[in-house]
């Protein structure tokens, strides 16, 4: 097993040494670097070159957004984590726009942080494209990436567990479509049994998650994701029909 190295940019040392630990627990996970600071960040990316790095956007001096842009022009094999003390959809929508290809809301707990880096290493799928001034280069997101940023766009906040199932019900439904045939029996049970819970809370977690996004009401970015079909006024898509409508997009444009 590769190892993963993580690099932690954060100003809560108590957080940092906490993170530290539990990852020095963890097989196949180290952490390569530690700073609060953004402008010894940017030195500490060049040197330790990591996988993955958490990167607070409140830091010291530069702050986490002038990180996520050096990464994401200096090291963009490099998946990053932003963490912040707010769930805004402005300062989610940034942090994302800005290269993270994740957003938790603090207070943040290292099994919860573990958990998503082992989800975006594993399922990593980057390809590059150069042009011959060295300018064109480019990341082709990862499924998980895919899902999750078509959930930041319609207005799917990534700190609540619907986020999680919803993904994890649209990747099992890409890899076998018939599932979606099967939600109660089998979609359902399956996510509840990976998250250590029940089908029924998948369910309203699911629903809740799909609320959220049609309340706040972003028509025009639920028109683009989706085309031809758009649901208006009080009228959404079941949980299956979300689903099956997510995984059809990403099959379709997978063929592309």
């Amino acid at each position: 097993m590769k190892n993963v190295s993580i690099a932690i940019f954060e100003n809560n040392e108590d957080f940092v040494n906490e993170l530290k630990r539990f990852i020095g627990e963890q097989d196949g996970l180290s952490v390569c670097a530690t700073t609060p600071n953004g402008n010894t960040a940017l030195e500490l990316v060049k040197s330790s070159n990591p996988d993955v790095a958490i990167v607070d956007l409140t830091l010291i001096g530069l702050d986490g957004f002038g990180v996520l842009d050096f990464i994401k022009e200096n090291r963009s094999e490099c998946i990053c984590i932003a963490i912040g003390s707010y769930a805004d959809d402005k300062i989610v929508d940034r942090a994302i726009e800005h290269g993270a290809v994740y957003y938790l809301a603090k207070p943040v707990k290292p099994e919860t942080l573990v958990d998503r880096i082992r989800e975006l290493s594993s399922n990593k799928a980057i390809d590059y494209k150069v042009s011959t001034d060295l300018r064109d280069k480019r990341k082709i997101s990862s499924l998980d990436e895919k899902i999750s940023n078509i959930f930041i766009t319609i207005g799917i906040p990534p700190h609540i567990k619907g986020f999680t199932y919803l993904r994890e019900g649209i990747k099992m439904a890409v890899e076998e479509p018939s599932v979606i045939n099967r939600v109660t029996k089998e979609l359902y049970p399956k996510i509840g049994e990976k998250f250590a819970t029940s089908a029924s809370k998948v369910e309203r977690a699911i629903r809740h998650a799909i609320e959220v996004a049609w309340n706040r009401g972003r028509t025009e970015a639920i028109s683009s994701i989706f085309g031809a079909r758009v649901y208006i006024g009080n009228e959404r898509p079941t949980n299956s029909e979300f689903i099956a409508l997510v995984a059809d997009k990403l099959i379709l444009e997978s063929f592309k």
